[in-house]
């Protein structure tokens, strides 16, 4: 049986009309590199425009990011970034909603969120969350729901679920 590529089938053939999510994502000192490489197979997976890696993030090639990327780090437009600061502060300048995923007093609930287009989403040191200077520089606080008794989940798998309801919320817009 000759196997069919993901890209025609029926499901798929919603998502034809976006060429790409107009969101990127800012990796702020992700320490593991298994992280690294799921972010890009999830960003690949979603369509993101691109990758921004700063601080202490690796950066490909890396055997473990390649291990969980699975080839995304080829596909996934990447920039390292030697300042997190100037990174917002330029795609601020390009009319980007910057949007930190922290669980803040103030932050929307993810699914009540309604983003301003393109989106500069923030992910931090999966201990010590975002630094205090790129928290200053942020428009909005989003969270999602935890039900439980932990309040965070997996720093790639929040970025999982942020980036595929997000893909939803622009196939709407």
């Amino acid at each position: 049986m000759e196997r069919v590529p993901f890209r025609v089938t029926h499901a798929a053939r919603q998502y034809d009309h976006i060429q790409k999510l107009p969101v990127s994502l800012l990796l702020d000192n992700i320490r593991s590199m298994y992280n690294v490489g799921s972010f890009f197979r999830t960003a690949d997976g979603a369509g993101a425009e691109a990758l921004y890696l700063s601080g202490i993030t690796a950066r490909p090639p890396k055997s473990a990011i390649t291990k969980t990327a699975l080839g995304a780090e080829d596909s996934v437009v990447w920039h390292p970034s030697s300042s997190a600061v100037e990174t917002v502060d330029t795609l601020r300048s390009r009319g980007y909603e910057i949007a930190a995923i922290e669980t803040a007093v103030t932050a929307v609930d993810l699914y009540d969120w309604q983003p301003r287009w393109p989106v500069l989403l923030l992910f931090g040191h999966e201990v010590d969350g975002i630094g205090d200077e790129l928290l200053n520089r942020c428009d909005t606080f989003v969270r999602l729901p935890m039900l439980g008794l932990k309040h965070s989940l997996n720093v790639s798998n929040a970025a999982a679920i942020v980036l595929y309801e997000l893909l939803r919320k622009y196939r709407h817009a």
